[in-house]
């Protein structure tokens, strides 16, 4: 079965054919990051115009590359939520133009299922129930993957999300944007031994997150430094935090695997390539015998084929709409 997978939640323009979940057949992504990093961020209305000059050519490339015309594509699958509401509108609106006038189904994909199926088109045998760790710039979740269809959250961010505090950090050490990249880069060779950062602790749910404090701790630390006039090594500091985020997600996953009685651990979202998260969650699985997952690292960011993967499975599972459907901003997993 072939799915056409259409992404625009934020700024990366994509489309994918994915055959049977599976197997990607093509992949096209136009990202914007050039044109936001001038402004340190993504700029939701530049966003959404690029999205429209973007999503036609970006569609008719991946059929192109995957030699194939519409009519060989079983059901169009769209993000539909969560993300930019601008942004989101021009992609479901495409999507519904594409579905109505092909009589192709229409599936409505939830941005972070995407993400947790990038691990299913890196690992052909991975088949839920597992423990899926989601970590991004918008979203820090713990969450039961219960069949391919439903989820239980056992765990979120209360505050600022993992991504965020990454790109919020290097923002303030004057790190261009996406900033998440460059605190890994700098890691690689720093002492993260130097700076003793905070780690926040939340009352009610010992499996939330709270990135906030640690973020403030940060900030306060660099202009405080500036104006004593002291100069910060930001290697050592870049290590520091990429060792404190990668140690806080991965403990709280480990203590909702115990307590849960699971042994079989995934990782996505785009703080999913970032190396120190990668490998710290890595060590922890390895050392208790756990089974671990993660995907290729150029399906850690947005791309259609998550949700060309994500929508095979939910087409399974009846999982369609009408022209009716709309784009949300806000919605929870438990809310699908």
């Amino acid at each position: 079965m072939l799915i056409l997978g259409i992404e625009s939640s934020c700024d990366e323009t994509a489309a994918s054919i994915v055959e049977d979940g599976r197997k990607i057949i093509s992949s096209v992504i136009s990202t914007q990051i050039e044109e936001h990093r001038k402004y340190g961020g993504v700029v939701p209305e530049i966003a959404s115009r690029r999205h429209c000059e973007n999503i036609l050519p970006v569609v008719r490339q991946a059929l192109d590359e995957a030699n194939l015309t519409l009519s060989d594509v079983d059901a169009v699958a769209v993000t539909y939520a969560p993300g930019l509401i601008g942004a989101l509108l021009v992609g479901v609106s495409f999507a519904k133009g594409l579905a109505m006038t092909t009589g192709k189904p229409l599936v409505p994909v939830h941005h972070i299922a995407g993400h947790i199926a990038t691990n299913y088109l890196t690992h052909p045998t991975l088949e839920p129930p597992y423990l899926c760790l989601v970590a991004s710039g918008g979203h820090s979740h713990i969450i039961e993957v219960l069949s391919y269809t439903k989820y239980r959250v056992v765990g979120r961010t209360r505050d600022d999300a993992a991504g965020e505090c990454f790109d919020k950090c290097a923002r303030a050490m004057g790190f261009p944007y996406p900033g998440g990249v460059h605190i890994d880069k700098a890691a690689q060779s720093g002492d993260p031994t130097e700076f003793r950062l905070p780690r926040p602790v939340v009352a009610g749910n010992e499996f939330d997150f709270s990135f906030s404090g640690l973020k403030t701790s940060v900030i306060n630390l660099i202009h405080n430094s500036q104006q004593k006039g002291i100069e910060l090594n930001f290697t050592n500091l870049s290590a520091s935090i990429q060792t404190t985020i990668s140690e806080i997600l991965t403990d709280k996953t480990i203590k909702a695997a115990e307590s849960l009685g699971y042994k079989k651990i995934a990782l996505a979202g785009g703080v999913s390539a970032n190396s120190g998260v990668r490998e710290t969650l890595s060590r922890a699985c390895e050392k208790r015998g756990f089974e671990f997952y993660m995907p290729d690292k150029k399906l850690c960011g947005d791309n259609a084929a998550m949700i060309a993967s994500q929508g095979y499975y939910n087409l399974c599972a009846g999982i369609t709409a009408d022209e009716s459907l709309n784009a949300i901003a806000t919605l929870s997993m438990e809310e699908i």
